[in-house]
């Protein structure tokens, strides 16, 4: 449960184009952000992707990373949101 704490669930969804991953990569970069696991696919045209990410070194208050994550998203013309692990797991139990 400790680890749920420092990491979150990043997913993106859109229309694949040049870029996406080094966009989103560069701004986790930029806020301290380590990804820790990624699967990215692509079905037809649609990009589809969720990385685990660590924020243990955050740099960012979460709904700011929220929010800058949600523009680059529009200039990428891809969906992108962020989930703590632990919200995210609360979400999904069966």
């Amino acid at each position: 449960m400790e680890n749920e704490k420092n990491t979150a669930v990043v997913t993106v969804l859109g229309k694949d184009r040049v870029g996406i991953i080094a966009g989103i990569s560069t701004l986790l970069l930029e806020y301290g952000i380590n990804i820790n696991d990624i699967s990215q696919t692509i079905l037809d045209d649609i990009f589809t992707m969720v990385m685990l990410v660590d924020l243990k070194d955050l740099q960012i208050e979460n709904s700011d990373i929220s929010e800058k994550l949600a523009k680059l998203g529009e200039e990428l013309g891809v969906q992108i949101t962020i989930q703590h692990t632990g919200l995210f797991n609360a979400m999904h139990k069966i």
